[in-house]
C-alpha cells in the first residue's frame, strides 16, 4: 500500500522576495491534471463518467474510491479492471490521464452521470442535480452497500490521541513538504496507529484515494479519518459509506456535513488543531 506521487509537483522559477532581499529561485508547484474515468460492464464499450481534476499519482485508488462514493459500486469485487484506453494510437499522454474500469454487470447498478467537469476545490459541486446529492446521503444513512466494516460503534479514544494525529498525518505528506500546496487524508486505528495517507490538490481526491487502497487492499476500514483543510459534506459522506467512526479536520465543518454526520453516527471533530478541538456530533467518544 505505498504510496506513488508520479509528477505530483513540477518545477518552475519564481522571482522570491523576503529578508534576505529578491532573486530567481527553482521552486515546486502541486502538479494539476485531469483524470477521465470511463466505465463498461461486460464487452460493452466504455462511456465516460467522469473527468475529475486531480494531483497525479494513486490513480487506482482514487478510481475505486470515488466510485464506491458515488454508489456506483457497493463492493470492490464488481470492479473487474481498472486500465489504461486499449489501442496502439492512443498518446502516452491521454493514456496516463484516462483509465477505463470494467465493471461486473449488476442490474440494479446506480446509472448516473455527471455533465461537467469536477474540480479540485469540491466533490459535490460537478452534481448534476440536489437530488443526487440527497440519494448519496440517504445511503450513507442507511449504511447501504458498507463492505467496509469499521470499529465498533462504541469506540472511545482519548482527546490526547486526537490530538496527537495531525502531526503524524504531516510527517507522511511528502509532497505538501515540498509544494506547500496539497491536501491530504490520513487513516488511523483505534490507538492511534497510522494505517496510510493520500495525498491529493482536493481533500475529496485525497479521501477518496485513502478509502479505494483500502477498498482495493480488502481490508477493514480503520475507524479514524483525519483530513486537511474544511470538512464538507462530501468528506462526511464518504466517511460514513466507508464505515468510519471518528473523522475530523484541522479546520472548519459545514453544516449540511454536521446534519449527516449527527444522522449516520458520526463524531465529527473540526478545528484540530495543537491541543483544541470542537466535536459537532457524537461527543461521547472523545474522553478527556
Amino acid at each position: 500500500m505505498a504510496d506513488t506521487h508520479r509528477d505530483a509537483s513540477v518545477s518552475t522559477l519564481v522571482y522570491r522576495s523576503d529578508e534576505k532581499g529578491t532573486r530567481w529561485e527553482k521552486d515546486f508547484l502541486v502538479a494539476e491534471e485531469p483524470l477521465e474515468i470511463r466505465l463498461r460492464e461486460g464487452g460493452a464499450e466504455p462511456e465516460r463518467f467522469v473527468v475529475t481534476m486531480r494531483t497525479p499519482g494513486d490513480d487506482d485508488d482514487l478510481v475505486a474510491g470515488l466510485l464506491y462514493g458515488e454508489g456506483v459500486i457497493e463492493e470492490i469485487g464488481e470492479i473487474v479492471a481498472i486500465e489504461p484506453p486499449a489501442g496502439t494510437r492512443v498518446a502516452p499522454e491521454l493514456a496516463k490521464n484516462v483509465r477505463v474500469v470494467t465493471l461486473a454487470p449488476r442490474a440494479d447498478r446506480r446509472r448516473a452521470r455527471r455533465a461537467t467537469v469536477m474540480g479540485s476545490a469540491c466533490g459535490v459541486c460537478g452534481r448534476t442535480s440536489v437530488e443526487d446529492v440527497a440519494a448519496l446521503a440517504a445511503a450513507a444513512r442507511r449504511g447501504k452497500g458498507a463492505p467496509l466494516p469499521g470499529a465498533s460503534r462504541d469506540l472511545t479514544i482519548s482527546a490526547a490521541l486526537l490530538t496527537s494525529l495531525p502531526g503524524a498525518l504531516r510527517i507522511r505528506q511528502s509532497v505538501f513538504s515540498s509544494t506547500g500546496g496539497l491536501h491530504a487524508a490520513g487513516l488511523f486505528e483505534a490507538d492511534g496507529r497510522f494505517l496510510l495517507a493520500r495525498e491529493d490538490v482536493g481533500r475529496h481526491n485525497a479521501t477518496d484515494k485513502a478509502v479505494g487502497a483500502i477498498l482495493r487492499s480488502r481490508r477493514e476500514c480503520p475507524p479514524i479519518l483525519l483530513v486537511s483543510g474544511r470538512l464538507g459534506f462530501e468528506i462526511a459522506q464518504k466517511a460514513a459509506l466507508a464505515g468510519v467512526t471518528i473523522v475530523a479536520a484541522v479546520s472548519a465543518p459545514t453544516s449540511l456535513a454536521v446534519d449527516l454526520a449527527e444522522e449516520t453516527g458520526l463524531t465529527l471533530v473540526g478545528f484540530l488543531r495543537g491541543e483544541r478541538f470542537n466535536v459537532y456530533t457524537h461527543p461521547e467518544r472523545i474522553a478527556r
